[in-house]
């Protein structure tokens, strides 16, 4: 399986466990100029912006450490932009991270919160 189509796949395992927690998902791979995010999603007033990162396995580290600072500087470009045509300047916001594993069948899921 090529990369882009196991990153599609973590995605949509990320949506769904986010629509479990509660969460409403309010775009998804929003583009622009500076970048893209995978997840755009609202609970409660706070609008969270995640970052999925899908591996088999931590050989080279875990997912969330992939997201290094100039991805982080790059996401927070693309939130403003979002916040800006939105109107959104009265909500809170959050930066997340969701970790998918996928090996052999089975898949693990580990949210970080914060991230940014």
């Amino acid at each position: 399986m090529n990369t882009k189509r196991f990153g599609i796949i973590g995605e949509k395992i990320a949506q769904g466990y986010l629509k479990n927690k509660g969460y409403e998902i309010i775009k998804t791979n929003y583009y622009t100029k500076k970048g893209e995010i995978d997840i755009i999603a609202q609970k409660n007033k706070c609008i969270i912006f995640v970052e999925v990162k899908t591996r088999t396995n931590s050989k080279f580290g875990t997912p969330g450490m992939a997201i290094n600072f100039m991805k982080k500087e790059n996401i927070k470009k693309v939130a403003k932009i979002f916040i800006h045509t939105n109107n959104l300047y009265e909500k809170e916001i959050r930066f997340d991270a969701i970790e998918i594993y996928i090996n052999s069948g089975k898949c693990k899921i580990n949210q970080i919160e914060g991230i940014i």
